[in-house]
């Protein structure tokens, strides 16, 4: 059974489908029930126009941690022992809430359909634990208005940040805990269609007897083959409540992460070690899907335009893959054996990613169409080490977006091995990426675009390598 609290409201689902969206159950789509909640609006059904906002509420550190997500991708196992908040729930009787008052004084909404998600938006980043407050552009980025224009949300943003948190849920804090905390002591493992394991080792015996469930961690491509491919998912296992696999760890110079742990989790863990990696991440969707979206989930999907393989790969990052009790690790680059194919065996799973902590010149480029909440046309991961006489002791070139698989570019890598950094070598490793590589055309780039894209980022990792002390042109 799936139990959440709906405001301040219990809700139990027994026999409601769980590959069900969080937006269909509040508008009723399926129930018709009288008191459905259509404040939540459907714009692009895909997790980008951020119309769908709502705010998902768990205790953090003994406080209420506040974050949204796309209703219309999450599917209803999210909810599980956690607390979901409408735009419904925010003013009290004729009285706005604070975040609704500003958007009025400021002229925020005109055709209104945007509004609701914008509110939530906002409701979140009022809400927000200090420490993890994002820019107020990226709690927004995810949400598009297409006819008010932003500066008047800009500002309704800007006069919300200056204000301390003091509406009633601030004042229910201790008895929202309270409540969510006697919830977690009644959940179940079982609901309609889903499987919900409290632990590594339940997940793991329950995949032996029903290899072929499908796991939900952030459902942020999962989601999609509902809303976009009208797809069913009959037989799901969620990881909400599988802790093993969202913890973070490092020892003996290993960054280990679990595969469950979402991007915002680690933005900024990576900050510390791998600050190109986090810059990544904060243009990797929008804060909605940054919200939900897990490393594993991005690895898994077998994508060729999936943001953190390449990145990975250029770290030597190892994967640790379990079945039953058996588990075996081995370099990422083995994974991937072609378009969306991996080494996966029936009943397995991502556990763990292993990062090694040693001396590093990583560089991450993003091309995209638009600099934020976009799909990568190319993705390059480049990391290079030189000796003190200016040799290439160690090349790691990966890109996403160049072939069916996110991809390290072994010729490259080989013409720049041993060779000096210099203008000669990088004319070198650029053909040898024409000569590797036959992207695709398609909406985001031609494969002509892509092929120049790369070894323009090779130069640009050359140009700031050396400081911009001199101007390496590339003989290409």
């Amino acid at each position: 059974m799936i139990r959440f609290l709906l405001n301040e409201t219990l809700v139990e689902l027994e026999n409601t489908p769980s590959d069900t969206t969080i937006l269909d159950y509040l508008r009723g789509n399926h129930s018709h029930k009288p008191d459905r909640k259509t404040g939540t609006k459907e714009g692009c059904c895909s997790g980008d126009c951020g119309a769908c906002t709502v705010v998902i509420v768990e205790p953090k550190n003994d406080r209420l941690n506040y974050q949204t997500i796309n209703a219309c991708i999450a599917l209803l196992p999210a909810l599980n022992g956690k607390q979901l908040i409408t735009v419904e729930d925010l003013a009290e009787g004729k009285t706005l809430h604070p975040v609704q008052q500003a958007m009025v004084d400021h002229h925020g909404s005109q055709c209104g359909f945007c509004t609701p998600g914008i509110i939530m938006s906002l409701f979140a980043f009022h809400h927000e634990l200090p420490e993890s407050r994002p820019e107020m552009t990226e709690a927004l980025g995810g949400n598009l208005c297409r006819c008010t224009g932003y500066q008047p949300i800009v500002d309704a943003a800007n006069e919300i940040a200056k204000l301390t948190p003091s509406d009633r849920f601030k004042h229910q804090e201790q008895e929202t805990l309270q409540k969510l905390s006697a919830l977690k002591s009644q959940l179940d493992n079982s609901a309609a269609g889903v499987f919900m394991p409290n632990s590594e080792q339940e997940l793991a015996d329950y995949l032996l007897k029903r290899p072929q469930a499908r796991l939900l961690a952030g459902g942020t491509d999962l989601g999609l083959e509902v809303t976009q491919q009208l797809r069913e998912l009959p037989a799901l296992v969620t990881l909400t409540s599988v802790t093993e696999l969202k913890e973070v760890t490092c020892s003996h110079q290993v960054l280990t992460i679990g595969s469950a742990a979402t991007y915002r989790e680690l933005e900024p863990l990576l900050a510390s070690y791998f600050p190109d990696f986090a810059r990544m991440l904060s243009r990797l969707g929008s804060q909605q899907i940054r919200n939900s979206g897990t490393i594993g989930g991005n690895i898994g999907n077998a994508s060729p335009i999936g943001d953190t393989p390449p990145v990975l790969l250029a770290l030597d990052a190892q994967i640790e893959l379990r079945k039953g009790n058996n588990i075996r690790s081995l370099p990422l680059e083995d994974f991937y054996l072609g378009y969306k194919k991996t080494i996966l065996e029936e009943s397995e799973f991502i556990a763990r990613i292993h990062i090694p902590l040693q001396s590093h010149q990583l560089k991450v480029y993003k091309l995209s169409k638009r600099y934020g909440d976009d799909i990568s046309a190319v993705l390059a991961a480049i990391n290079l080490e030189l000796n003190d006489k200016g040799l290439v002791t160690k090349a790691r070139v990966a890109l996403g977006g160049m072939a069916e698989i996110p991809k390290r570019a072994m010729a490259c890598e080989a013409a720049l091995m041993g060779s000096p950094a210099n203008p000669e070598t990088l004319r070198q490793a650029q053909e040898a990426i024409r000569s590797e590589f036959q992207p695709l055309s398609d909406v985001r780039g031609s494969s002509d675009y892509r092929l120049q894209a790369a070894c323009n980022l090779l130069e640009r990792y050359f140009l700031e390598m050396s400081g911009h002390t001199a101007r390496i042109i590339a003989h290409a």
